[in-house]
């Protein structure tokens, strides 16, 4: 008994003397739920993950826009010995001896429709030939404009696949974010319950303690004249003593707790949370049938559904494409002109022109390509049947989720009434037996009722909220303001 009485004292003690060097917190739940959104590490990964996904997108959508390109060599120095093919058909080396500047201008815009890529250009090059004891010869070679085009036929057009995919990932990374924040006020609703019960929890046993304390020196006092027998008082120490150890387990879960809610918000510095009842709960209605439909508008695996079976079209048309005929063309329109300066390499411009046709026609191959193409088949019947059932699972989820909210909040009111009934008859119950009305035990039963109906009572109200939470995690709405949850980072 001294040693424990040592031990409540110095945690009071250090308690006592750690508050009055941290700041207390008097929070709400909604308050920690708005400080855990904010500025909770899980939060702020959310939020980049979000960034890391909207810029990801932005690249991609830079693939279908045009592009305009500056290119030079400024200078290109060259003197060497190298291999080089006379007029007359002959090779010889020969020691060479020249500056090459050149610059151009390009232009290019990918198609989407045809997955074709059309260019224009327009390049300048300066030729400076080193002659020993001479002036350099210069000459200039201009290309005021060219365009052309390149067509892949029969290929896989991975810009029209992409254009159908990517919104649909950015979209889905959107959703994601809103349910991480959710997730988020699951998580902080969760621990401030753990704070809030362990306060509820310590104020119990001090308050346990002070009357076993009472008890036990009215027992003694009364033993003493023999009113009672000594396993009776014996009886009554034990539960002393119990009250000390609760309280100490009380000390100890309020301690961790705390430490566990920083923790997850992100605060540094030692504080203790002061937590604010939640007197109310809601009071909606929420329709299963209208809690479906949000979740099918808001939550991210609806979209995921339909960006695996577009994944799944792609990866069949890309193995179509890449098991037979193959044909590439390219074409391209040139003015060029040369000259010994600038005015002349730019006057009266001749047009030249290119085309290609390439043709890739596998003749034996030993059925790779057509293994390739089954292997996507089947796996889009797979992803289908997966979808299939994914989304049956999540309807029936989102349908459970709603009926055990309107259970847990109905069984709220039971327990709050349960309780303020237990400690009624607890308290008359001990002031029979302070005036000798009735033994220990008949004290020691209601003394454990209430406090099985105090932690009930707690316990469904923590079920309740975090069901509450959890109802708009899945559904990515908001039925107490009638407001959607999905989010986003501003700019983003």
């Amino acid at each position: 008994m001294r040693a424990t009485f040592f031990f409540l004292l110095f945690s009071l003690l250090y308690i006592n003397n750690l508050a009055a060097q941290t700041d207390t917190l008097s929070v709400s739940l909604d308050e920690i739920v708005t400080l855990a959104q904010s500025d909770a590490p899980d939060a702020l990964l959310a939020e980049t993950r979000l960034k890391n996904r909207y810029w990801s997108y932005q690249r991609i959508l830079a693939d279908y826009k045009p592009g305009l390109t500056l290119d030079g060599t400024l200078p290109d120095l060259n003197r060497s010995i190298g291999l080089i093919v006379l007029p007359d058909g002959s090779s010889s080396f020969v020691q060479q001896s020249q500056v090459v500047n050149n610059v151009g201008l390009s232009l290019q815009q990918r198609i989407t429709k045809t997955g074709a890529t059309i260019f224009a250009r327009s390049s300048l090059q300066r030729l400076d030939l080193l002659v020993p004891k001479a002036p350099n010869q210069i000459s200039y070679f201009s290309t005021p404009f060219s365009v052309g085009f390149f067509q892949p036929v029969f290929g896989y057009n991975e810009l029209k696949w992409n254009k159908k995919i990517e919104p649909l990932r950015y979209q889905e990374a959107t959703r994601s974010f809103a349910e991480e924040m959710e997730d988020v006020a699951y998580q902080a609703s969760d621990l401030f319950f753990q704070v809030f019960i362990a306060q509820l929890n310590l104020r119990a046993a001090k308050q346990d303690k002070a009357n076993a304390d009472t008890l036990f020196n009215i027992s003694k006092g009364r033993f003493q004249v023999g009113r009672i027998a000594e396993t009776e008082l014996l009886q009554i120490e034990l539960s002393a003593m119990n009250a000390d150890a609760a309280m100490q387990q009380a000390l100890l879960d309020l301690q961790s707790g705390t430490e566990r809610l920083r923790n997850f918000l992100g605060i540094r510095k030692s504080v203790f949370f002061s937590m604010e009842a939640p007197e109310t709960i809601p009071t909606f209605i929420v329709d299963p049938a209208q809690a479906l439909a949000y979740a099918n508008q808001f939550r991210s695996d609806v979209i995921g559904f339909e960006r695996r079976l577009t994944e799944a079209e792609a990866s069949v048309a890309e193995a179509k494409a890449s098991r037979g005929f193959e044909m590439n063309i390219s074409g391209q329109l040139e003015l060029a002109q040369r000259g010994p300066n600038l005015a002349e390499a730019y006057k009266s411009p001749e047009d030249y022109e290119r085309l290609s046709v390439r043709v890739t026609v596998p003749i034996l191959d030993w059925g790779r390509g057509q293994a390739q193409l089954e292997t996507a088949y089947t796996n889009r019947e797979l992803e289908q049947m997966n979808v299939e059932q994914e989304k049956v699972n999540f309807e029936q989820e989102i349908l459970l989720k709603v009926k055990q909210f309107d259970l847990v909040r109905n069984q709220v009111a039971l327990a709050k009434r349960a309780y303020e009934v237990s400690l009624k008859r607890e308290e008359m119950t001990r002031n029979r037996y302070y005036i000798g009305k009735i033994d220990v035990l008949d004290l020691g039963i209601a003394v454990t009722e209430k406090e099985a109906a105090r932690r009930s009572y707690m316990s469904v109200l923590r079920s309740f909220w975090l069901a509450y939470y959890d109802l708009r995690r899945i559904t990515l709405f908001d039925f107490e303001r009638n407001v959607s949850l999905v989010r986003k980072v501003e700019g983003y």
